[in-house]
């Protein structure tokens, strides 16, 4: 699997409040969620995010609260993974969960600005800046978790397996 898309950068403990505020937990679709997806701390994301872009961070994202509505805000606003140093232990288990990749990946997390170029290959565990010509590694994704993605998250998975 390949993520290719523009970088929306952010540093560390970013917290779940801020990539879903509290304010609209109210509601369990997530084509709402996503409308809110990190308004607190990057007002024009949800008008600038394209389908495949990648978010990349600093240490401990996802912090904060254990809601699942975080990361399905992210998958839903059109991010096809996350890029970080390190994830919320929590956070991180929810994202594979609803289907949303996450990688860890201190080098690549120091090296990017928003709105550059990226890709995400899974299988070769490398980061690349394609705007810069750098590229980092990075420990890779268990199979299992990966086919939690590929199946679309943890139920879809556990009813493929049921059949």
């Amino acid at each position: 699997m390949k993520y290719t898309g523009h970088t929306f950068v952010y540093g560390d403990d970013v917290d779940t409040d801020v990539i879903i505020p509290a304010r609209y937990l109210k509601t369990t679709d997530a084509a709402e969620l996503a409308s809110h997806c990190m308004e607190d701390i990057d007002p024009a994301f949800v008008e600038k995010v394209q389908s495949g872009d990648v978010i990349v961070a600093g240490k401990n994202y996802g912090c904060g609260s254990s809601r699942e509505q975080a990361p399905i805000a992210i998958k839903t606003s059109g991010i096809s993974c996350v890029v970080a140093h390190s994830f919320a232990r929590i956070f991180y288990r929810n994202a594979f969960n609803i289907g949303l990749v996450l990688v860890e990946c201190a080098d690549a997390a120091e090296n990017f600005s928003s709105g550059e170029r990226i890709e995400v290959d899974l299988e070769a565990g490398h980061v690349k800046n394609l705007s810069q010509g750098k590229e980092f590694t990075f420990k890779p994704i268990p199979e299992f978790m990966l086919d939690l993605v590929a199946d679309g998250g943890l139920i879809p998975h556990i009813l493929k397996k049921q059949k």
